[in-house]
C-alpha cells in the first residue's frame, strides 16, 4: 500500500509567528499615540464648550487636594535638604559659601518642586482618575452617556484635565516654600551656615522668572498627566484587571512624558532668558 501524501499549506496561507508582534509595534508607535493625540484636541475643542461643569471640577480639585498636598509636604522635606546638604558642600569646596542659599533656591524652585508636583500627580490623582473612568467605561456608563447625547469629554474629561493644572500650580508653590524651608534649616543646622547668609543671597543666581518657569511646568505636567490618565480609562478593557493595567500604564507613561518634557521646557527656557551670572 502507498501512504497519500501529506497536504501542506501555502506559503502564503500560513499564519506568522511576528503578526503579534508587529502589530504590537505598530499599536505602540502609531495608533496609541494617533488615539491619544485624537482625544487631546477633542479635549481641547470640548473645554471652550458651553456650560462648564463647575460641580465636577470643584468636586475633582477637593480630591486631588486631599491625596496630594500630605505626600507633597512630606516629599519636599528631604528633598530640601538633599539639596541642600549636597550644594552646600560643593559650594563649600569652591569656596563660595555666600551663594549657598541661591544655588539651593534654584536647584529647588527651578527643577526639584516642578518634578515633584508632576511625579505625585501623575502617582496619586492620575491613578485616581484613570481608575474612575475605568470603571465607568467597563460599566457601559460612558457608553450610556454617549446614547443620550452627552459628551463624555466636555462632562467628565474637561473638569479633570482643568483641577489637575489648577491644583498643579498651588503644588509646585507649596513645594517650593516647603524646600527652600527644609533646605534652610538643615544648612543652619547641620552644615553651620548663616542664617542672614542663606537669606541674603536668595537674589544671587536665582531670578523671578525661575519661579514662573516652574509654574508653567507645573500648569503642563499637570495637563499631561491628566489626559493620559483620561485616555487610559476610556480605553481600559478586560473587566477589572483591565483597569488595573489601565493604572499601572498610567503612571509608567505620565511619568516618562514629563521627565521628557521637563527637558523641553528647561531647554527653552535657558535658550529664551538670560542667566544670572556670580
Amino acid at each position: 500500500m502507498t501512504q497519500a501524501p501529506e497536504r501542506t499549506e501555502p506559503v502564503e496561507s500560513r499564519p506568522s509567528r511576528l503578526a503579534p508582534v508587529a502589530d504590537g509595534a505598530v499599536n505602540a508607535i502609531f495608533r496609541e499615540p494617533g488615539r491619544f493625540f485624537a482625544m487631546s484636541l477633542d479635549t481641547v475643542r470640548a473645554a471652550f464648550k458651553w456650560p462648564f461643569q463647575w460641580q465636577e471640577f470643584l468636586q475633582q480639585a477637593w480630591f486631588i487636594v486631599s491625596v496630594t498636598v500630605a505626600p507633597t509636604i512630606m516629599v519636599a522635606i528631604p528633598f530640601g535638604a538633599i539639596l541642600s546638604l549636597q550644594v552646600g558642600n560643593l559650594i563649600r569646596q569652591l569656596g563660595a559659601q555666600s551663594q549657598t542659599g541661591s544655588t539651593a533656591v534654584l536647584a529647588i524652585v527651578r527643577e526639584a518642586s516642578p518634578i515633584v508636583t508632576a511625579l505625585l500627580i501623575a502617582a496619586a490623582a492620575g491613578s485616581a482618575i484613570c481608575a474612575d473612568l475605568g470603571a465607568r467605561k467597563i460599566r457601559e456608563e460612558i457608553d450610556a452617556m454617549e446614547v443620550l447625547g452627552i459628551n463624555p469629554l466636555h462632562r467628565l474629561v474637561v473638569p479633570r484635565v482643568l483641577a489637575c493644572a489648577f491644583v498643579g500650580l498651588f503644588l509646585n508653590g507649596i513645594v517650593s516654600v516647603v524646600g527652600i524651608a527644609g533646605g534652610y534649616i538643615f544648612n543652619v543646622m547641620l552644615q553651620g551656615g548663616t542664617p542672614g547668609a542663606y537669606m541674603s543671597s536668595f537674589s544671587g543666581l536665582a531670578q523671578l522668572p525661575d519661579l514662573y518657569q516652574a509654574e508653567v511646568k507645573a500648569v503642563v505636567f499637570g495637563i499631561t498627566a491628566a489626559l493620559v490618565a483620561s485616555y487610559k480609562g476610556l480605553t481600559a478593557s478586560g473587566g477589572p484587571k483591565g483597569v488595573g493595567d489601565a493604572v499601572n500604564q498610567t503612571v509608567v507613561i505620565a511619568a516618562m512624558a514629563l521627565f521628557v518634557e521637563n527637558f523641553v521646557l528647561s531647554a527653552l527656557y535657558f535658550q529664551l532668558v538670560p542667566q544670572k551670572g556670580m
